[in-house]
């Protein structure tokens, strides 16, 4: 086949390793989409190294992710104990270790470069001007989105990185958005050229993330066939707002005290940002709501486990206050389970509105009820959205997502060629 990109594909992932189980920490959809993006570049013909912080004196200064891709983990900075407020301080020192590694290849070792996370943009930035290669940046979340729908409670993005955000968004030869409503973002808030920017959906994998037997999931999760389940898959914090999924349950029982019998509320993930600080408080809340007894926690799941989760469930709620797109939304329904999410970023995108779930609009507890009994309670209704999910999680997937970012690094690599050419030019004709 035709290779796109000349040498292998810098992948920066400053914050958070690939290596790490979504659901806890700072490890969530961004270690999900580089992850399955990366294998499939090196499936290709790409190979890729991705560089990330090193977290703990015991890994390996390098480790396969897969064939073909390698996980190269940076010294910057104290192992333990740094949240990403901190981390600006140590891109120096990553910087440096990067480019470290591409001082011991010939010239042309690395193709592209392709950062995730502003912090990540920023050590891309300095990298694309040393190899001389383009820089392509995908955001993930934007500090502007994130402070206009913070959660009552949550501190607000720092200034250096609304500046940080906008100095990469200023320098990359490409920018990639999750949805139409994420570029422009980019391009209303951030001043992005809307000729740079190309929306490239995330995928899911469709041969993990399948219909399966929901008697069966239950069984091996230890809950009755008869139950009604709703589900919640991710980080515990408050921007993913988890709370809205326990308040929503105990008005469901408010309504209907007789439901108590077969409710059972599934929880996969652990604490992350906000939630560090209280790792208890979604527990103390399911107490304080009287439903303790109806709430099932589990530790971050993931492979055919969280498949097994998805598959256990009536209903999936997302009720994020914001989202770039949610992964977890997508993953769902390619299992045949109905989601339940909030109308906001780009899950409208992820959720088809009545056709594989439903999108709601606000975190009101009174509204979710209705929404999730409204699926959950009506069997009629829930067969035909699983249905409906099933056939639009069909529209997405890693191989298309990965399609398109190859693409979109060739077209940066050959307008960053002509740039560079037309600057030689420049500078022979004025010498």
């Amino acid at each position: 086949m035709n290779i796109p990109v000349r040498g292998r594909v810098a992948v920066l992932s400053v914050h958070t390793s690939p290596l790490e189980q979504p659901g806890t920490g700072d490890a969530g959809g961004m270690n999900v989409y580089i992850a399955e993006t990366a294998t499939r570049m090196a499936r290709r013909g790409v190979p890729v190294e991705i560089f990330t912080r090193a977290t703990s004196s015991e890994q390996p200064p390098v480790a396969e992710l897969a064939p073909g891709v390698l996980v190269r983990h940076i010294a910057a900075g104290p192992f333990e104990g740094l949240g990403k407020n901190d981390l600006p301080g140590q891109l120096c020192a990553f910087t440096a270790g990067v480019l470290r590694t591409e001082a011991h290849h010939e010239p042309g070792w690395y193709g592209a470069v392709h950062s995730h996370y502003w912090l990540s943009g920023q050590v891309g930035w300095l990298a694309r001007d040393r190899w001389g290669v383009p820089l392509v940046h995908t955001a993930h979340t934007l500090a502007r989105v994130k402070n206009a729908a913070l959660a009552e409670g949550d501190e607000p993005e720092p200034m250096v990185r609304v500046i940080g955000e906008d100095q990469v968004v200023a320098e990359a030869d490409r920018l990639t958005a999750n949805t139409d409503t994420e570029a422009r973002q980019l391009v209303e808030l951030c001043g992005a050229d809307p000729l740079r920017t190309v929306v490239i959906p995330p995928g899911v994998d469709l041969d993990r993330f399948r219909p399966g037997d929901r008697v069966a999931a239950r069984a091996r999760l230890g809950i009755p066939r008869d139950a009604v389940v709703l589900g919640f898959v991710g980080r515990i914090q408050r921007l993913k707002a988890p709370d809205v999924l326990l308040r929503a349950a105990a008005e469901m029982l408010r309504r209907d005290p007789g439901l108590r019998a077969r409710l059972v509320v599934l929880v996969a993930g652990g604490p992350s940002g906000s939630g560090l600080a209280e790792p208890t408080s979604l527990q103390e809340l399911a107490a304080h709501l009287g439903i303790a007894d109806i709430v099932r926690f589990l530790p971050p799941q993931a492979g055919a486990a969280l498949a097994t989760v998805y598959r256990a469930a009536d209903v999936m709620a997302v009720p994020s206050h914001n989202e770039s797109f949610g992964l977890v939304a997508l993953e769902a329904q390619a299992c045949g389970t109905p989601v339940v999410a909030a109308d906001v970023g780009g899950l409208p995108v992820a959720v088809a509105d009545e056709r594989s779930g439903l999108l709601v609009p606000g975190h009101g507890s009174e509204q979710w009820a209705s929404a999730l009994a409204s699926v959950a309670l009506d069997p009629a209704r829930r067969e035909r959205l699983a249905a409906g999910a099933v056939a639009h999680a069909r529209d997405f997937s890693w191989d298309r997502t990965t399609d398109a970012l190859l693409a979109t690094y060739a077209d940066a690599g050959r307008e960053h060629a002509a740039r560079l050419r037309r600057r030689l030019v420049a500078g022979i004709i004025e010498g």
